[in-house]
């Protein structure tokens, strides 16, 4: 390399350091979206209650279905695509599944007491406050606990599943616990993974911008999850 490439390699290279965002930067930008997400759940679920809406749309027998095979679909092309797609179309598609989960949310007024709800809201912020500040400070590697979590997820859905079909209720309580537990560590683990992404990324702006929006939605459904356990472990329903 002569000596002019050299100096325009390294003066790329100064211009790019400081450009990119720094971490603290970076991080609030990525729970920024995620708060974003679900501030648009919680409107939706709150409108769609007021309104009375939510009775029209959960009349129709097959909508439940067809509102989770529309959110797994939404995930999925996000997290098959996010290299391939916009900085934009992922901010969309995340909003997309936001409003989608918004209407699910909708019955959850119908099943259970207001106060129930509250209460269980604020204790989900608080769990997933402190996992969160755990992830973030934490100097231990928790990409070790990828195993375990994926088979905690397993054993969920098999649960879940083998309930439809067996009479499994004296031990919903313990599946309950379980998806606590496992949606506690999954948001450490995932709030580290925005530390990661940013060393990648950090002098790829688009590149960036896009892993900010997925570990945005990784965050939103680690508090979904943690609230729906929460939820129907401690929960009074009406």
């Amino acid at each position: 390399m002569d000596y002019q490439n050299m100096n325009q390699y390294y003066g790329s290279a100064y211009e790019a350091a400081k450009e990119h965002e720094p971490l603290d930067r970076y991080t609030a930008k990525t729970f920024g979206w995620m708060f974003m997400g679900l501030m648009v759940t919680f409107l939706i679920a709150v409108a769609g209650y007021a309104t009375g809406l939510v009775w029209y749309v959960f009349a129709v027998p097959q909508m439940v279905l067809v509102l989770g095979i529309a959110e797994l679909g939404v995930v999925l092309y996000l997290s098959a695509r996010i290299t391939k797609v916009s900085v934009g179309t992922a901010r969309a598609l995340f909003i997309v599944y936001s409003v989608l989960n918004g209407v699910v949310f909708s019955a959850y007024f119908l099943m259970y007491e207001l106060t129930s709800l509250v209460l269980v809201f604020g204790a989900t912020s608080l769990f997933f406050g402190i996992m969160a500040a755990v992830g973030y400070f934490a100097r231990v590697d928790l990409s070790r606990l990828r195993n375990f979590l994926v088979g905690g997820l397993v054993f969920l859905m098999i649960f879940w599943v083998a309930s439809i079909f067996i009479n499994l209720q004296s031990f919903e309580i313990a599946a309950c616990t379980v998806g606590v537990f496992i949606f506690l560590l999954f948001t450490a683990y995932d709030t580290q993974k925005i530390r990661a992404y940013h060393q990648a990324y950090c002098y790829d702006g688009e590149m960036a911008g896009k892993a900010s929006i997925f570990a945005a939605l990784q965050l939103y459904l680690d508090f979904i999850n943690l609230f729906i356990y929460l939820l129907r472990a401690i929960g009074r329903r009406k």
